[in-house]
């Protein structure tokens, strides 16, 4: 894998979702470098990856309350465990789970395996609460999915909270994990 800088040349084989990224991140004159795989489902699959890119990539947790009112997008570094009833007590909602494929495409025009906070530009209700653990916030650079699981980005961390979230109308909610 060879990290190649900006959009790929083939831009217009990818999906629409991917492209809509591409667009909105030259759009803001973000600068990336994008790495193309086989799907890559679990974080053990992203080890070479990380590799690649010289960043880590991020788990990204697709949430909800209980009573499926409440959704979301936990970002946390991939070899960190995750305990729900750390997270619940800090964000004030009990009996937090997996939400289900169906809302996943809904809010964020993804499929299981793709999340990425990229996502949230599909989230044009801002209906899903960006939940960033504090040691992704530390590093310098992100790795995150351009809502396509073949491919990934890697960003600048100051980029990702200066400028990307900012345009999205999103302010993220640091936790501890």
């Amino acid at each position: 894998m060879i990290p190649e800088h900006g959009r790929p040349a083939d831009a217009g084989a990818r999906t629409e979702s991917e492209r809509r990224v591409y667009d909105f991140l030259d759009r803001l004159g973000i600068g990336y470098d994008r790495v193309d795989h086989e799907p890559a489902m679990t974080m053990e699959a992203c080890a070479e990856i990380d590799r690649a890119l010289g960043a880590d990539m991020c788990k990204n947790l697709f949430l909800c309350n209980r009573q499926q009112t409440d959704f979301y997008l936990l970002m946390m570094p991939g070899d960190k465990p995750f305990r729900t009833k750390d997270l619940s007590a800090q964000i004030s909602s009990s009996r937090l789970s997996f939400a289900s494929g169906a809302h996943m495409e809904r809010l964020l025009g993804l499929s299981p395996g793709s999340v990425s906070v990229l996502g949230l530009l599909h989230d044009r209700n801002h209906e899903v609460q960006l939940l960033i653990d504090r040691d992704v916030l530390a590093g310098e650079w992100i790795g995150c999915h351009p809502c396509v699981n073949t491919s990934s980005l890697r960003l600048r961390t100051a980029d990702l909270t200066g400028r990307i979230l900012p345009a999205l109308g999103v302010t993220p909610r640091t936790v501890r994990l």
